[in-house]
């Protein structure tokens, strides 16, 4: 069955959203929506479809949307969205309040409807691959930088950036509860935090050290997950993983250690988080970014900002 898919905002994620679901099999790229008519119209012919400036254009028309607005956009639409019967894919965060996150969850339930969150590392072919050689992380270690982009500026970047990976040491740490949150942040280009970190301990013992900056030269996307035998390195961004793993019960030198580098798919993390979308709304099956997890992250978030804030 082809299901009729709608991308509203087109932006630069919502751009990518669009490129991808008009080349993918058993979609049709029903609908772009953006409120700049120009840039929508202009992309619409791109991918032979239609372009809109109001998300209500859409309703009646689709099967599933792909909502990539403001964040303090996400629950007016996404509600509308699933209060017509419509699947939504919405981007991270789920929205700007847990009261508007749970809603949107309860409305997705009761009318069983997929409704997915953007945490597209999730997808990412390494974090896939790498998952094989981790059991029991005893700590976490993240690094997220990249230069500034005024596009964000609106929002924290704890938000914005850190959220990616606090959704990823939960989903690892099988949603572990945080028992102590120590993190500070700064303003340095804009109104909220542009540069933050955050030290955390669960209650399985694990401890997570996550960094991120929009403010960096350079862009950096690093995860380390260290536990009794081995560490493993994940770059987001070149798509690698390594294993350093030991051989013998003691080591005494190099030799005693395994490197490991696993082969990971060629294929772009965006596809396999659309293609995850498309497939849970014809199996009738929860995604695994479901809006429950993304609730839990920007619970998390939430908390992690009020310790940040506590300190001005």
């Amino acid at each position: 069955m082809t299901l009729a898919v709608a991308v509203i905002g087109t932006g630069h994620m919502g751009a990518h959203h669009a490129r991808i679901l008009s080349k993918m099999e058993n979609v049709e790229l029903k609908a772009l929506v953006d409120i700049d008519r120009e840039k929508v119209e202009k992309l619409a012919r791109r991918y032979n479809t239609k372009g809109y400036t109001d998300y209500r254009s859409v309703l009646g028309k689709v099967d599933a949307a792909v909502i990539a607005v403001p964040t303090n956009l996400h629950y007016t639409i996404a509600r509308e969205m699933l209060l017509h019967n419509i699947h939504c894919m919405v981007e991270k965060p789920i929205t700007v309040t847990l009261e508007t996150a749970n809603e949107l969850i309860e409305l997705a339930k009761e009318r069983n409807l997929v409704l997915q969150v953007g945490f597209v590392e999730r997808f990412n072919p390494a974090v896939i691959s790498a998952k094989n050689y981790i059991y029991n992380p005893k700590y976490i270690e993240a690094r997220r930088l990249s230069p500034y982009d005024a596009r964000t500026a609106y929002i924290s970047v704890v938000l914005d950036f850190m959220i990616h990976d606090i959704d990823m040491v939960l989903s690892l740490l099988n949603y572990s509860s945080p028992v102590n949150i120590d993190a500070v942040g700064a303003k340095v280009f804009s109104e909220e935090e542009d540069i933050a970190n955050v030290r955390m301990r669960f209650d399985n013992g694990c401890i997570a050290d996550i960094s991120v900056s929009r403010i960096s030269l350079a862009s950096y996307r690093k995860i380390r997950i260290f536990q009794e035998d081995s560490y493993i390195s994940i770059d987001y961004m070149a798509r690698k993983v390594e294993i350093y793993k030991k051989k013998k019960e003691r080591v005494k030198d190099y030799k005693d250690i395994e490197v490991i580098i696993p082969e990971v798919e060629k294929v772009e993390p965006l596809y396999n988080e659309l293609k995850h979308f498309i497939e849970c709304i014809h199996a009738k099956t929860p995604p695994c970014s479901s809006g429950r997890e993304g609730y839990l992250s920007l619970e998390l978030a939430i908390n992690i900002l009020k310790e940040i804030r506590k300190l001005k």
